[in-house]
């Protein structure tokens, strides 16, 4: 890939893990972003590794549930009245995701990609000297009520079916493991194969810097669109007038990636799907893993820099102001599991998922424009996906078989 010059739309967790790779391959990379070192959901996730999260968001019997939670204004799911009529074609095929025979098919495909995650997340890690900042303890989802748990007994069947080591435990033993949980909680399912890192914002700042020492060119600039009239060579053009010239292109924009795709010709369903969180610097409470609170949809992590509290889904756009009542409202949910949280000092933060309806990424060459590689809409799993992805698109790129099917995951998929 030496003869390789290679432009990576976008300086978050899957452009980076992306750039890793063109770089190990001997590429000439540059990275292009609105501001590289700006604030982006790659910073403000919850920091998990969710390898076992295999099941599509438009799980068979979700309908029933969402009219319950969007009268909640302060629910785990919201939409945005200015936005409502533009989510209509998104939703659509969200619905359509939860069918049982098409929920089995990305099922597997996402399977395929958890399953190389550590394959290729490890090796990431260890050459650029942040192995440290893998915590491999598992993760537990706790629930309030048997109903809850019966509820999710399908979820967690289709998982075990994919090699998903999962283990049942009651509301005793969950407070063994976690002693800081309250006894509401009644259930619980451990996940030994989940893991976190300590902080995303820590990893994403690392690689960065790590990438600059290896020749990694970063550039501050609002990509406007690509053009490739060349058949050698692609041109990334800035809203400022510059422009840079590759041999490929890689779009790896999260949730911006959907406006560059359309101006190539390349239609696809993406969405914003807003999550909130609060980071608790003194909480009081101490956790030893991820914990799920599968229920009122949310999470706690112990990172490195306070318990982050997060979770939400909010549709309202690119735009639209965010709702920190969200956060907010999501500690007080965790002050009903963790009786003892202090819950002054937190920071409040939200990002912008890129979420596809059928819960599966973008990646793969575009149809149309074959300089041209998609990396994006990885919704919930971006962090967990960076280096697969990454790992990928380099092989895509260089022109040696993938290791997995991609067809699953192409744009062609919206046409």
């Amino acid at each position: 890939m030496a003869t390789e010059s290679v432009v990576v739309v976008g300086a978050g967790i899957v452009g980076i893990a992306t750039a890793y790779y063109l770089v190990r391959e001997g590429a000439a990379v540059t990275v292009v972003d609105r501001a590289p070192e700006g604030d982006k959901a790659s910073f403000g996730n919850a920091g998990g590794i969710a390898v076992t999260e295999i099941v599509p968001a438009s799980v068979p019997g979700l309908a029933w549930r969402v009219p319950r939670w969007l009268l909640d204004p302060l629910g785990p799911l919201a939409v945005r009245p200015t936005h409502a009529l533009n989510l209509i074609p998104w939703l659509w095929r969200f619905s359509q995701a939860g069918a049982p025979k098409e929920a089995a098919r990305i099922s597997s495909a996402l399977s395929a990609l958890n399953n190389r995650v550590y394959e290729d997340l490890r090796p990431l890690l260890v050459e650029t000297g942040l192995l440290g900042e893998l915590n491999e303890r598992g993760a537990l989802t706790v629930y309030e009520s048997e109903e809850g748990f019966r509820r999710d007994a399908e979820e967690w069947a289709l998982k075990r079916d994919h090699g998903i080591a999962i283990e049942n435990v009651t509301g005793e033993e969950a407070r063994e493991m976690e002693p800081a949980l309250g006894t509401i909680v009644q259930r619980a399912v451990f996940t030994p194969q989940w893991s976190h890192i300590n902080d995303p914002k820590r990893l994403v700042d690392s690689l960065r810097e790590w990438l600059r020492t290896r020749g990694v060119t970063f550039i501050a600039g609002d990509v406007t669109d690509i053009s490739d009239s060349d058949a050698a060579m692609a041109q990334v053009n800035l809203a400022d007038g510059r422009s840079i010239a590759a041999t490929k292109v890689v779009v790896a924009a999260g949730a911006w990636s959907g406006k560059l795709s359309q101006r190539l010709g390349d239609r696809v369903l993406l969405e914003s799907e807003r999550g909130y969180n609060t980071t608790l610097p003194d909480p009081g409470v101490a956790l030893g893993r991820e914990v799920i609170f599968a229920e009122r949809k949310f999470v706690a992590t112990p990172l490195s820099c306070g318990l982050r509290i997060g979770g939400a889904a909010e549709f309202g756009g690119l735009h639209a102001e965010p709702n920190f009542k969200r956060s907010h409202a999501l500690v007080t949910l965790a002050t009903r599991y963790l009786p003892g949280l202090r819950t002054d000092g937190g920071t409040n933060w939200a990002g912008h998922r890129p979420a596809t309806p059928d819960s599966l990424p973008v990646i793969g060459a575009s149809p149309r424009h074959p300089n041209v590689l998609y990396a994006f809409g990885h919704g919930h799993l971006g962090l967990t996906q960076a280096a697969t992805t990454g790992r990928l698109v380099s092989d895509l790129i260089r022109g040696a078989p993938t290791p997995i099917d991609l067809s699953p995951y192409s744009i062609g998929r919206f046409s």
